[in-house]
């Protein structure tokens, strides 16, 4: 079966993304990293969400930023998020991340969270996002490794580690779909992929302080999942479940 687009995700993972609280969480580690970079009021900042599905997230950040679009190509989950969501600094529409209808030099941020995996063309994607980045702007990066224990949005170990044909006879048999749409890569193919920009990761600073980045969620502190995660991004980052970079357009 060839990858052409993943429409309608919301329907697929219909808990995940319309979770308000599960999502808003994510919302505020990501202000949190943004407000790190950009120590300054953030509201003269313009941002594009690629990706945004049912608009929990953008909402979020319209609380502190100028002007906030949400794109997806997932009809469903635009038609909420603008009906739910009505502001006068936040956008939602029909979009294709990898044909971005927006100008050069458009937007301050991007925010990109575990996208690069659902669509058919991940370097194409991150081509544009490039484009239509101002010079010294940052998009927001969270990226799953290939190499996790157990796969995010089926649930199942080892999933987007085996070889993609075994991939899909696996989903097939735990009946949990017909074909296994995503794809993830390593750390190396994400550090490839996004080659163009410069990172400025966050992953330690999350893993070693989860609190100042209310990322509790993730990590736990005091906890032997907490005592497992620094040791992994200290000694084996290479295995990180989810990576979370600023990439910065120079």
């Amino acid at each position: 079966m060839e990858r052409g687009y993943q429409y309608n995700l919301s329907k697929i993972h219909h808990d995940k993304l319309y979770d308000r609280e599960g999502r808003e969480r994510k919302a505020m580690t990501m202000m949190a990293v943004l407000s790190d970079f950009f120590p300054d009021d953030l509201h003269s900042l313009s941002v594009l969400d690629v990706g945004s599905s049912t608009g929990i997230v953008g909402n979020y950040l319209s609380e502190f930023f100028g002007s906030v679009t949400g794109i997806d190509i997932d009809e469903e989950a635009v038609e909420f998020a603008a009906k739910t969501f009505a502001k006068n600094n936040l956008a939602f529409r029909l979009g294709d991340a990898v044909n971005l209808d927006f100008p050069n030099q458009t937007f301050n941020v991007v925010i990109c969270t575990h996208v690069y995996e659902h669509v058919p063309d991940a370097k194409k994607l991150l081509a544009e996002i490039h484009r239509v980045l101002n010079p010294g702007g940052v998009c927001y990066f969270a990226a799953g490794n290939r190499f996790n224990i157990r796969e995010a949005h089926y649930d199942l170990p080892f999933l987007s580690v085996i070889p993609r044909p075994l991939a899909h006879v696996y989903i097939r048999l735990a009946g949990k779909g017909k074909f296994y749409y995503e794809k993830h890569l390593s750390y190396w193919g994400l550090k490839k992929l996004v080659r163009d920009f410069e990172i400025i990761d966050f992953t330690k600073k999350i893993i070693t302080a989860p609190e100042r980045y209310h990322a509790q969620y993730m990590v736990k502190p005091g906890t032997l999942q907490g005592i497992a995660a620094r040791a992994v991004v200290n000694y084996a980052f290479w295995l990180c479940p989810t990576y979370i970079w600023l990439l910065k357009k120079h």
